[in-house]
């Protein structure tokens, strides 16, 4: 790819007309004021397989998201990352239930049973932010707690800076924290890496090659990611073939290991399948798609510090924040609220991989904060 899908004129034009209202709008006239009204068919479903968690449609900016929650108390909104959704967060949501808060995780736009808008200028991180605006009021409350792992820690990181007083906290697993979301140097796609072999990751999931290598072997091509991208794999010479965050365009790029690591099972992985085999990837790799265009919309918050507290937490051995390290070093200068940890031999998949204790530094940073304002 050489750089965004639109010219720069009729993305600004779009998106500020679209995603800007939504994040910085008054109470949304249209969602409903109770989580029961939330939207038609918003009646709660249960999860036979895991208790305790309900199943629900809700209105939120335009479109409906699906939303899986457990527990009763403030608010803690779970934005899952890429490839993912909602059953990422299946250890966290009755471990934030059981110590006394109401955990809810959705499933990002173009995600699952979320809504799926056809055009790709919808999948900026505005959108994604001003989803998450419009879910806090959808579910009757005033304010919570966002937190966010892979391409869900951006969202999470930038709604707390742009809507504090909707944010009182925030929880980033992977990405650091980076001005504008993606970082002052410039567009983001000019910056990354490319050669006449290979493609930085963000670059490739932006293809419709990728888009279709993705759904082609669903199975074998989330074994290879939770693997390779894993603290197991990563600690394996053959363990993957991301390398640096480059993807090899003249091979398959997906493992199949023998055996998958102890905190995935092959049930797990038919979660995953079945939600994917429901939505496909367009919407996924829509995302990056918009990264430039994202980039350009978060301009008038560039170099602002984040003012909220926050909790950082990464894997030693995470693919992502190893690429990401000088932003992780430096974070703190524009987050003076800041906690972070690092655990060791942790891979990309942080609270799956390190379950106990990313629910327990958590549950610690929660019950740390000031009282929620009342709903």
């Amino acid at each position: 790819m050489t750089g965004p899908i639109l010219s720069r004129r009729d993305l600004i034009e779009v998106a500020g007309a679209l995603s800007v209202g939504a994040v910085f709008a008054q109470p949304l006239k249209a969602a409903a004021s109770g989580p029961a009204e939330a939207a038609p068919g918003a009646t709660p479903w249960a999860d036979p397989a895991m208790p305790g968690v309900t199943h629900r449609m809700v209105e939120t900016n335009g479109i409906r998201l699906h939303v899986a929650e457990q527990g009763e108390g403030p608010l803690v909104i779970l934005c899952h990352g890429f490839p993912e959704c909602w059953y990422s967060w299946r250890y966290q949501l009755s471990a934030l239930a059981k110590a006394g808060f109401r955990a809810v995780a959705p499933d990002l736009r173009g995600y699952g049973r979320s809504d799926r808008p056809d055009a790709v200028e919808k999948y900026t991180i505005l959108h994604n932010i001003g989803d998450m605006v419009g879910l806090v009021e959808a579910l009757g409350a005033k304010q919570a707690v966002i937190a966010g792992h892979d391409v869900g820690a951006p969202i999470a990181w930038q709604a707390a800076l742009v809507r504090p007083d909707r944010f009182r906290g925030v929880i980033a697993l992977g990405p650091p924290f980076r001005s504008r979301g993606f970082g002052d140097r410039g567009p983001p796609t000019t910056l990354m890496p490319r050669t006449r072999d290979a493609l930085f990751y963000q670059l490739y999931f932006q293809t419709p090659e990728a888009e279709a290598a993705l759904g082609s072997d669903t199975r074998r091509m989330f074994r290879s990611l939770f693997y390779s991208l894993s603290g197991n794999g990563a600690a394996s010479p053959s363990g993957g073939g991301m390398t640096a965050g480059m993807i090899p365009l003249n091979g398959d790029f997906l493992t199949n290991p023998a055996s998958l690591p102890s905190w995935i099972s092959e049930s797990d992985l038919d979660v995953y399948v079945e939600e994917f085999a429901r939505s496909g990837f367009r919407g996924a790799v829509n995302w990056w798609r918009n990264v430039d265009r994202g980039w350009e919309l978060m301009a008038p918050f560039a170099a602002r510090p984040l003012t909220v507290p926050a909790l950082y937490l990464a894997g030693d051995r995470d693919l992502i924040a190893a690429l990401f390290r000088q932003a992780v070093a430096q974070q703190s200068t524009l987050v003076p609220k800041l906690r972070q940890a690092m655990l060791p031999g942790c891979g990309h998949w942080t609270q799956q991989e390190r379950a106990p204790e990313v629910s327990a530094a958590m549950i610690d940073f929660l019950r740390s904060l000031p009282t929620a304002a009342a709903a």
